[in-house]
This record gives C-alpha cells, sequence and structure tokens, in this order.
C-alpha cells in the first residue's frame, strides 16, 4: 500500500514481462492515453479500474428488458473539435443526435436554454428577436461586478427568470444558493434571442451507434492492452514492473487527503423501466422548483432504440456518492491548487481527466487533453515505433470481457454512416 501518499517509484519494465504504463481508470482520459501508447508507440499498457466495467461514468449498459441505458445518468455527445471527433470516430459509428430540453415552470414544459419561445409562452408575448433583445435587456439587473452564479443570471436576464428557471435548480444541484457558488456555474447556460431549442450548438452532435461501452471496448482492443477491473490501483502497483503511470482518479485520494477532502457533489439515479412507447416529448425534462429530483431523462431519445418499453432515469442530487461535479467556490480552487503543487513534483505520474485535475470537464474536453498529454508523453516515453493499427471500426474486434451479449441488442439501434458525416 502506497500509505505515503507519494508515488510508488517506478521499476523498471522487463522485456518479456511488466508494463511501460500503469493506467488508473478505464475512462474517457484512461482509455484514450491507454490507446495511443499501446498504437503508437508499441507500449504495454496496464489499465486497472475500480469499478467491475470499463468507460467510467459514461458506461453503458442493456437492462433487463433489453434497453440500453446509462446507469450514471445521460452523456450526450458533443464538440466542436474535428480533432476529438475524429480521433473517437475511429472505434464507433455515430448517430446523429441534437438533445432538447424542457423546464417544468410554472405548469408549462417550456424550451431550456431560454429563448424566444420560452419568453413568449411564458409571459403571454408575441416578441420578435428584435423586441427580445430589448426585453431581455430590460429585466436584467445592472451590477458593478459579475462574481456568483446569481449575479451572472440576474446581470442578463432579471430576477424572476433567474427565480423561476435557475435558483431553484442550482440549489437542489449544489445544496447552495447560487449567490455562494462561482459564476462558471450559470455561465455553462446560454439564453437565447431566436427560436433555437437545442442544448448545444456544437458543431459535431452525435451518439456512438453501438453505446459507449461498445466504443471503449474497441478503443481498447490493442494487444498491447491489458484491463485489470475491480482493482484498486494500490493493490497491484507493487507487483507488476512499469515506467510510468497515468492517473485519473481524485487527486486528493492520490495524496491520502494530507491537505483535507475535496467536496464533490453527487447522484443517486433512480431507473424505471415501463411499459409504453415513450414517457415524454424530449431527452431530458427538468424540474427547476418541484420535487427532489433535478431532471428525468428518456434513454430512447437518445439512442434512437426501436422498444415496446422504455426506459426513465430520475437524478437526485447529494452530498454522498461517488464524486461527480467539483464544488467551484474559492476556497476548493485554493484547497486544490495544493495537490496540484504537489502532483507537479512528482515525475513519474501524469494527472489526467476530471477527478485528477478537479474541474468538471464535458466529455470531449477531457479527450482533448487526454490526446494532449498523450503528445507530452510521446517525447518523454519514445518507445519503438508502432505501425498504426487498423482502427475503422468494422473491422476491430470487441475486448471478450465485455462485449458478451451485446450484439443480438444493437440489431435494434439504428444504422448510422461512419465517421459522423450525418452529423450537424
Amino acid at each position: 500500500m502506497n500509505t505515503s501518499g507519494l508515488a510508488a517509484q517506478p521499476r523498471p519494465a522487463a522485456a518479456s514481462g511488466g508494463f511501460d504504463v500503469l493506467v488508473v481508470g478505464a475512462g474517457f482520459a484512461g482509455s484514450v492515453l491507454a490507446e495511443r501508447l499501446a498504437s503508437q508507440l508499441g507500449l504495454r499498457v496496464l489499465v486497472c479500474d475500480k469499478r467491475p466495467h470499463i468507460g467510467g461514468n459514461a458506461h453503458d449498459r442493456y437492462d433487463d428488458a433489453g434497453l440500453l441505458v446509462h446507469p450514471y445518468g445521460p452523456h450526450i455527445f458533443h464538440t466542436n473539435s474535428a480533432e476529438v471527433f475524429d480521433y473517437l470516430s475511429r472505434f464507433t459509428e455515430w448517430r446523429p443526435y441534437q438533445h432538447r430540453v424542457l423546464a417544468s415552470v410554472d405548469g408549462q414544459l417550456l424550451p431550456m436554454p431560454i429563448n424566444l419561445d420560452t419568453v413568449n409562452r411564458l409571459y403571454g408575448m408575441n416578441l420578435t428577436a428584435q423586441q427580445m433583445e430589448a426585453f431581455l435587456a430590460s429585466m436584467a439587473e445592472k451590477l458593478e461586478s459579475v462574481k456568483t452564479s446569481e449575479d451572472m443570471v440576474v446581470s442578463k436576464v432579471g430576477r424572476d427568470l433567474y427565480n423561476k428557471f435557475f435558483r431553484g435548480y442550482t440549489r437542489k444541484q449544489w445544496g447552495l444558493d447560487p449567490s455562494e457558488l462561482d459564476a462558471s456555474v450559470t455561465a455553462r447556460v446560454p439564453t437565447r434571442c431566436n427560436r433555437d431549442d437545442r442544448y448545444f450548438t456544437d458543431t459535431f452532435q452525435a451518439m456512438p451507434r453501438a453505446g459507449y461501452t461498445r466504443m471503449f471496448e474497441r478503443m481498447l482492443a490493442h494487444p498491447n492492452i491489458k484491463v485489470m477491473l475491480n482493482t484498486d490501483y494500490r493493490e497491484i502497483e507493487h507487483l507488476f514492473p512499469w515506467r510510468h503511470m497515468v492517473y485519473t482518479g481524485p487527486i486528493d485520494a492520490y495524496f491520502d487527503y494530507r491537505h483535507g477532502k475535496l467536496p464533490y457533489r453527487s447522484l443517486r439515479f433512480e431507473h424505471q423501466t415501463l411499459p409504453q412507447e415513450h414517457f415524454q416529448s424530449v431527452g431530458t425534462v427538468n424540474f427547476p422548483n418541484d420535487y427532489a429530483y433535478t431532471r428525468v431523462t428518456e434513454f430512447k431519445h437518445l439512442t434512437g432504440q426501436a422498444h415496446a418499453q422504455t426506459s426513465v432515469v430520475y437524478e437526485f442530487p447529494c452530498d454522498e456518492g461517488d464524486p461527480y461535479y467539483p464544488v467551484p467556490r474559492p476556497q476548493n480552487a485554493e484547497l486544490y491548487r495544493l495537490y496540484q503543487a504537489e502532483a507537479e513534483q512528482v515525475p513519474n505520474v501524469s494527472f489526467v481527466g476530471r477527478l485528477a485535475t478537479y474541474k468538471y470537464y464535458n466529455m470531449d474536453q477531457v479527450v482533448a487533453q487526454a490526446l494532449t498529454t498523450f503528445r507530452k508523453l510521446k517525447a518523454q516515453l519514445g518507445g519503438e515505433a508502432a505501425e498504426p493499427v487498423a482502427l475503422a471500426p468494422e473491422t476491430l474486434v470487441p475486448a471478450a470481457s465485455t462485449a458478451a451479449g451485446r450484439t443480438r441488442r444493437e440489431a435494434s439501434l439504428p444504422h448510422a454512416p461512419l465517421n459522423g458525416s450525418a452529423a450537424t
């Protein structure tokens, strides 16, 4: 056990055994780096994960009814990065999907983010786009400085829309009033003066046609990659020779919480399979003011699966549980910087991903960070150059340990062109 909180000293990988790189975590950050290091540098990589599956929080599976669901809540892929999208397209076909969200406010289901239709229907008006700009300007509160999430919203849309759409949702999500949170929390949600009701406007919006887990299986299928599940890295880090560690777990846990625990918000999920074809008209419905849950997502909107039944998930924010969301407050950022300074002194470990950098990254941002880290490690680790591996999805063989039972069910998922050519 690495009870000191310092990196275990690397043991030189033997020519016929051991590993060049130990990757801690089989989510996006760990899997991308494992694939790149194995396929591009010919390095031997061991990936371990405490969970019984690959894919991290993006892991998906089929429930007892044969419906493809996301156990850890909805994961909707979107990006403006052609590099990230092209990279992932090597391991999956895509189903074009543009996410739409409605918010339950004052007895109506209204488009979210707030747009022209939201305001017109809420207030019984018939504003044009130009009039919408003037209306929001008249509602907005003029502030000398914008420091908190509350400031961010009221300075753009005013107090009434803030109370109806943001305050209650934020209080449930974070367990704190928006006035106690950094402005970045609500800066992520735009306000539109047109009728665009898409939740995201990124260039590439699509879902892996056969699901995220199948994509991860193909990513980790390289013969130089070995995967150990149900395994804490501290149980094995001294058992196998390795040269470098890629760590994607919580940075405070790596250092044995020597400066204190970094605060996170977690989620509790209630999944329901319903004996009906559809449950709601869009992928997600938010409940900013009613009920203990924040939102309900119906997976068939995301997957496009044809099935007589449907599956939904209710999300309940909570303090205890898996770490999902770093809490954006100045004192937490200062605590993270203490761990960051320690990490910079560990020469044989790369800290990558949400938990290791205490930042709320979207999936594409984690992939981009991992690709950037690979370029740095390429110079550091070198390795014997490897011939590029054939990466076309139709030629890849899924990892046998996690692919069983998926092929038959995937027949119910829609087909889409390769490389996201149908994405908008």
